[in-house]
């Protein structure tokens, strides 16, 4: 296989994502990290959307961080992240990316979005943090006694979440999702991919 290249910008949580599958599997892949403001004319080449994750592997290019996580973990997923295909990983990860992110964006940018106060779009993000403090009653990961792709796939995010006011987070009711990130951001995973190139 010819050297992988993974066009990523450190702090993008789909780009994370990609990171985190990619480092797990094992997979050799040679990191760019993209300026948002320069973006370098190889990658627009390769992905005229300009958007990152982008993966380049022999004559492939990937351009959607689940389906880079998909291929990572086709390679190799010692630990069954995929859970076997359990169809609830992909019906979390899909509640993640349409809906959970459309309030992010709000209650992350709330000048962007005059409509409605912050608080009310911290409100609708509320309801999917809910669900997920649920599914963390049973055990420690939110699908499995392990970790899986749903929660690789969704920590960069709720990382986010909890990013934008880190005092009301740390005040919620939500304690076993606080031990749940906190568990992540200390994972040596999480750290290796997060180290400044």
């Amino acid at each position: 296989m010819n050297e992988a290249l993974l066009y990523s910008f450190r702090r993008c949580p789909y780009a994370m994502r990609a990171r985190l599958a990619l480092r797990y599997s094992g997979v050799a892949v040679r990191i760019i990290e993209v300026s948002l403001k320069a973006k370098p004319a190889e990658m627009l080449a390769l992905s005229p959307k300009g958007t990152v994750p982008v993966l380049n592997v022999g004559d492939q290019v990937i351009e959607e961080s689940l389906e880079i996580m998909e291929w990572a973990l086709a390679q190799h997923d010692p630990e069954d992240w995929r859970l076997q295909g359990h169809p609830a990983v992909y019906e979390l990860i899909e509640a993640n990316d349409q809906g959970f992110k459309h309030h992010l964006n709000r209650y992350k940018y709330p000048e962007r979005y005059p409509e409605q106060p912050m608080e009310a779009y911290r409100a609708e993000g509320e309801v999917f943090l809910q669900k997920l403090e649920g599914l963390l009653a049973e055990r420690e990961y939110l699908l499995a006694d392990h970790l899986s792709l749903a929660d690789v796939a969704l920590a960069p995010f709720v990382r986010q979440f909890a990013h934008v006011d880190r005092e009301w987070f740390a005040g919620t009711p939500y304690r076993r999702l606080q031990a749940w990130l906190q568990r992540f951001l200390e994972s040596p995973l999480f750290i290796a991919v997060m180290a400044k190139p």
